[in-house]
């Protein structure tokens, strides 16, 4: 009993905070369905790094000596010392993409590309706040939508925000439903969200399909080597879908591969989400520089389509461009759904997905191109 009143007395209030916190993580995936997969083992991971001598993490103990926590040695093998686990994520989430719409309309790729103005936005801005140039290029990286990436980005430069800029990737992920239609209208009229684009598809031959995550793999490293071990396992995953001879294998990167490694990631970065690192006003701060970077993606992607109509003759839908983010394939759908809502004949899904999958390219390379242009600033 006198165990139990000393544990309690040991409790924080910042980490009462990081209680509640971990349950509203765990109340968004289960009841809201916000990238379960995902917030919910990080915020039953944050509740058990937060826990007083919490077993979870390393602790010395008197008469015992150090004992190793599962989740810090998890982390320290798995994401400090490698970066191994954000990067596997890519072998599963190359094979589930379906590269047929942007090759059948390879111009989506523009919005793939235009889609990342909000990062580099994002980092000068939080450097204008006072972070420093390598934890300002870790929060840009928030607005790729794509939470490995952040993840990866903010280890590689040592962030000692990792954690809040997690939460923030992945929530503004789960969040793209009700953020990006309110960013869409923030810069589009009526008339240009009821512009219709007939789908013309194009066949797509086996060898460009299986050509492509080659080829692209070695422009990316040429153009941004840093982004290589992005870019490569993204195309390794693709090829595996694409090739015809290993499906077997394509199935079980899609599903069980990267369910585990889903599984493994969401718990074990809650070890940089304990108290003492987290309760901080720079993690409330990273969380509203987050959504400013979401947004501004979206709203560079609608720009860049607004000024495409000046010169073409065939019109592009505006929120097409917003498609261009690197949250597959929950944004292309949200841009079907607002084109139905203002005109119920009207379909863009097919030309969103073709954005939003060259938005998981750009969102690697971008991820690349910070971390090749930031030591060079540094330096």
């Amino acid at each position: 009993m006198d165990f139990l009143l000393s544990g309690v007395m040991a409790i924080t209030p910042a980490q009462i905070v990081m209680y509640l916190i971990g349950g509203l993580l765990i109340y968004l995936a289960i009841v809201k369905d916000f990238e379960p997969a995902l917030l919910m083992p990080m915020g039953f991971g944050a509740i058990l790094v937060n826990l007083p001598l919490s077993g979870a993490i390393d602790q010395v103990m008197e008469g015992i000596g150090e004992t190793h926590g599962i989740i810090q040695w998890l982390f320290e093998t798995t994401i400090e010392a490698s970066e191994a686990l954000p990067i596997l994520l890519f072998i599963g989430i190359g094979a589930m993409i379906d590269f047929g719409p942007l090759l059948s309309n390879p111009k989506m790729m523009i919005f793939g590309a235009a889609a990342q103005f909000g990062i580099f936005f994002t980092v000068a801005l939080a450097c204008l706040f006072g972070f420093d140039l390598k934890d300002a290029a870790s929060i840009g990286i928030i607005g790729a939508a794509d939470g490995p990436t952040a993840i990866m980005v903010s280890q590689i430069f040592r962030s000692k925000y990792m954690g809040a800029i997690a939460v923030a990737a992945y929530s503004y992920m789960a969040l793209v439903p009700i953020v990006q239609p309110a960013a869409i209208k923030l810069v589009t009229t009526k008339k240009e969200r009821m512009i219709r684009m007939p789908y013309n598809p194009k066949s797509v031959s086996k060898t460009t399909r299986i050509l492509f995550p080659v080829i692209v793999t070695l422009v990316a490293g040429l153009v941004a080597p840093m982004s290589v071990a992005l870019v490569g396992f993204l195309m390794f995953g693709n090829l595996l879908r694409e090739c015809g001879c290993l499906d077997s294998l394509s199935k079980t990167a899609q599903n069980e591969f990267a369910n585990i490694i889903t599984l493994l990631l969401g718990i074990t970065i809650s070890f940089s989400m304990r108290a003492e690192q987290f309760v901080t006003w720079e993690t409330l701060l990273i969380m509203v520089l987050g959504l400013v970077a979401f947004v501004m993606d979206s709203v560079g992607g609608v720009l860049v389509a607004k000024v495409m109509n000046l010169f073409v003759k065939e019109k592009v839908n505006p929120m097409v461009g917003a498609a261009g983010i690197s949250a597959f394939p929950m944004s292309a759908r949200v841009i079907q759904k607002m084109a139905v809502a203002e005109d119920p004949e009207n379909h863009l899904l097919m030309q969103a997905v073709g954005a939003n999958v060259s938005g998981q390219i750009g969102s690697v390379i971008a991820g690349g191109v910070i971390l090749n242009l930031i030591p060079m600033f540094i330096k």
